[in-house]
């Protein structure tokens, strides 16, 4: 889960040049690089959503906790779609209209700190009941996706982890075992086809997405544990190469046609009202399934282990809650953040998304255990059987790099408009680019 301090290092000197040309573009505007204010404490906020429609419940509750609590405050909820999340504060950034407080994961982080759009938060969670009760592995990735040393820009809410859904029925009616390992993974994908009953043994993610996932099953498969290989990422090594071209065989031969387009709300959708046998997704699509298909038709296990007899996986984005440098009333923003960090209230938003807390007394609640899917994700990550490739959150690039610039590229993979080959290079040569100068930077 974490980066290295040298690398924390490199990437503060690189963010902090990115954050002077920012500023020097739009220093003239009305954007959300303003220094805002304090405030009364009193008044009103505004709380963005980075996940909303699935979280709205959820927030809603907490929000009212919240202003039951304080009185003289009232929040404004907006939930804002995570497939539009970025693009949403990019456009607020540069011309205006960003919130007081904001969902902030670390796939993004870096483009967002390089903007100043965010306020630094260590000193204030120093000072507040915040202190010594975060998870230290949750901190430290924060801080290296930051990319300015020992500052934090966001306070972790929760982590999650990549897991196989899979319909105990249907593996239980085929006399199949749970596909804990790759191999059991793609023989259960072909016995529990039957297209001509539009029967699937998995869905694959065409869509928005796409790309982590297919990542996922590239190290997976391969073994292989480092993202850099000196200056070089591994990403196209010849090994992830196979192992991706066996994984996306699966599209149309085990998954249905229609995932090709599948964002993760309509994949999440279609398992749970299908005759789908596995599904790849995180944690958070727990209470999906639970009121889709009730408890005992569906079971959440680590990803696959691979053939060497290791759990390898790529990480997961830790989410968060930031503060907007340009908020009017920053005290107030302040007081909310801190709420819905604090035992009872994060315990009740990862309970509800099945993730796994930040707080770290939260983190011990009944919950975790009664919940099986995250108590052994949690299990995974901290019991050394798994693996922990580390993805770049820190490269300002990173996000469109893995997302909009190469989906519609994995879209033409699965048509067998290029090779997985092909589609692999052209990744790792555009991280290759954005590494050297994410480094030329950093040592400028």
């Amino acid at each position: 889960m974490n980066i290295s301090k040298t690398q924390r290092g490199r990437a503060a000197a690189a963010v902090s040049v990115a954050a002077v040309l920012a500023l020097t573009a739009t220093a003239c505007g009305d954007d959300g690089t303003q220094s805002g204010t304090e405030g009364s404490g009193k008044g009103d906020i505004t709380f963005w959503d980075n996940n909303g429609g699935p979280r709205t419940a959820i927030w809603t509750e907490i929000i009212k906790d919240f202003e039951k609590k304080n009185p003289g405050i009232k929040v404004k909820y907006v939930p804002i779609p995570i497939t539009d999340v970025q693009s949403k504060y990019d456009t607020a950034i540069a011309g205006g209209g960003l919130p007081d407080v904001g969902g902030v994961g670390t796939a993004y982080l870096a483009n967002m700190v390089a903007q100043e759009a965010l306020e630094p938060l260590t000193d204030r969670i120093k000072d507040s009941a915040l202190k010594g009760r975060l998870v230290e592995g949750m901190v430290e990735s924060v801080k290296d996706a930051g990319g300015r040393g020992d500052d934090m820009y966001t306070v972790p809410t929760s982590a999650n982890n990549g897991a196989i859904w899979y319909r105990t029925d249907l593996f239980k009616a085929a006399g199949l075992d749970a596909p804990t390992t790759w191999a059991d993974f793609y023989k259960a994908a072909d016995r529990l086809t039957d297209s001509k009953k539009n029967k699937f043994g998995y869905t694959i993610r065409g869509g928005a997405g796409s790309i982590a996932q297919a990542m996922d099953a590239a190290y997976g498969q391969s073994g292989i544990t480092e993202f850099w290989n000196g200056d070089k990422t591994t990403l196209n090594d010849p090994k992830n190469v196979a192992a991706l071209e066996k994984y996306v065989a699966l599209y149309k031969k085990a998954t249905p046609a229609a995932d090709l387009n599948n964002d993760f709300t309509k994949m999440v959708a279609q398992w749970d009202t299908g005759t789908i046998g596995m599904l790849s997704h995180n944690l958070g699509s727990y209470q999906d399934h639970l009121k889709a298909l009730g408890k005992e038709k569906f079971a959440g296990i680590p990803n696959p282990v691979g053939d060497g007899g290791t759990r390898v996986q790529v990480s997961n984005p830790v989410d968060g809650l930031g503060l907007f440098r340009s908020s009017k009333n920053k005290t107030a923003a302040w007081k909310f953040i801190e709420f819905a960090a604090s035992h009872a209230s994060n315990s009740k938003w990862n309970e509800s998304a099945g993730a796994i807390p930040a707080n770290t007394e939260a983190a011990k609640d009944p919950w975790i255990s009664e919940t099986a899917s995250t108590e052994l994700a949690a299990k995974a990550l901290t019991d050394g059987s798994t693996k922990i490739v580390q993805l770049p959150y820190y490269l300002p690039d990173w996000n469109n790099i893995s997302k909009a610039d190469n989906e519609p590229e994995f879209q033409k993979l699965l048509l067998g408009k290029v090779t997985t080959k092909a589609f692999l290079d052209k990744i790792a040569d555009e991280l290759n680019k954005a590494q050297a100068e994410w480094k030329r930077i950093g040592n400028g």
